[in-house]
């Protein structure tokens, strides 16, 4: 099975109607791009890096005044991503991300909550996951949707649920005071739309994880957003909350794009609000999934994660990019009765949401993923080579 991809599936529904930008690979190195309808503008001599661009104050508006070198379409762009005999100096699309950080909320809806409770009480055993999702979901299910995190109901919450035994870490960051906020990867080491994603070879429950991811400034300031597949190791990190950077951190592990989405007035936070990230996975064994995340049942606000993630007690002078987190933990079996989803290599991962486009990559273990080799030294050793810095 390989990749299609088109401009029609990749943009969001209003098409180019937003300010959409982009990094892609030509013979010479990275370049920024804005998106239109005939065509990339490459923006790089005026902003040779994203990070740059977006600790603007008004970066949708500094974007759209660029009148850059018209490139080449975004359908050659892509079928040239996906190309067989791609080489390292073909044209291809990136993430949309470079010196960012690259960070992550975690258990920030109320079913994904549920799903870490089940993994560490199955120390990462699928096989047992069936009974004990039962169990939590009848004794606490209900109550925890109605909950605001670090409420006082939300205290009183978390005395039931130790008198029941079931008070877990992912609870506590779940409804109390203090939200997830995690290293993902490192920056530079995203994927994009059209690569391949990896997972460690040696898991054997995981699954993706379909979430917006926010583009904050290094004022904190949220600018935009675009898609993101937090992929995730279920077994790795059920059998110990320690191993989160073996589940989270691994080579093609974290995917970006297609493209930021800059806010303007096409576009803003309470549009963010109201995504709804859909997903399907379809496997060379026919199988396939389908899902959706609705960013109307966060129990953590976007600014209020935003706010988490940067302060007065933390700060990110290149910026950093945010994962929402997700609702969506996929249950339904896909081999064995009682063990739910896990990936095969081979799935074609697709992310989409109506206002931010859609997000494709098939799987494979991180060991035969690309290795990544582009990073921030050879980031800026590039740049001054083409007399950009």
């Amino acid at each position: 099975m390989s990749l299609e991809l088109s401009a029609e599936r990749t943009l969001p529904e209003d098409g180019c109607k937003g300010t959409l930008l982009g990094r892609v690979w030509l013979d010479d190195g990275p370049h920024v791009v804005r998106v239109e309808r005939d065509g990339l503008v490459d923006l790089t001599r005026k902003f040779p890096l994203m990070s740059e661009l977006l600790d603007l104050d008004d970066p949708a508006d500094a974007a759209r005044s660029v009148q850059g070198e018209r490139l080449m379409g975004l359908d050659e762009l892509l079928r040239s991503t996906v190309a067989a005999d791609r080489s390292p100096t073909t044209p291809r699309l990136l993430a949309p991300v470079d010196l960012q950080a690259l960070k992550a909320a975690g258990v920030t809806f109320v079913r994904s909550m549920l799903e870490r409770v089940i993994e560490e009480q199955a120390r990462g055993d699928a096989a047992r996951a069936l009974d004990i999702r039962t169990r939590v979901e009848s004794l606490i299910g209900g109550d925890l949707r109605s909950v605001e995190p670090g409420s006082q109901g939300a205290l009183k919450l978390k005395d039931h649920l130790i008198e029941q035994g079931l008070w877990s870490q992912y609870l506590e960051v779940g409804i109390g005071v203090d939200a997830e906020i995690f290293t993902k990867a490192q920056p530079m080491s995203a994927v994009g739309h059209g690569d391949q994603v990896g997972l460690h070879p040696r898991s054997n429950w995981n699954n993706p994880e379909p979430e917006v991811v926010l583009a904050i400034s290094s004022k904190g300031r949220i600018v935009g957003a675009t898609l993101g597949n937090d992929v995730n190791l279920r077994d790795f990190e059920g059998r110990s909350a320690l191993l989160l950077s073996k589940a989270k951190d691994n080579n093609a592990s974290c995917s970006i794009g297609p493209f930021i989405r800059l806010f303007d007035d096409s576009y803003g936070l309470d549009d963010v609000r109201g995504e709804t990230v859909e997903l399907e996975v379809t496997g060379k064994d026919g199988f396939v999934l389908r899902g959706s995340s609705s960013m109307s049942q966060i129990s953590r606000d976007p600014l209020d994660l935003a706010q988490a993630l940067c302060g007065h007690t933390h700060q990110y002078p290149d910026g950093a990019v945010l994962f929402c987190g997700t609702m969506f933990a996929p249950t339904e079996d896909r081999d064995v009765k009682g063990e739910g989803f896990t990936h095969k290599a081979g799935d074609i991962v697709t992310i989409r949401s109506a206002g931010l486009g859609a997000l494709v990559n098939d799987v494979t273990t991180s060991d035969k993923a690309a290795p990544w080799v582009f990073g921030t030294t050879a980031l800026l050793r590039n740049l001054s080579s083409r007399n950009l810095l």
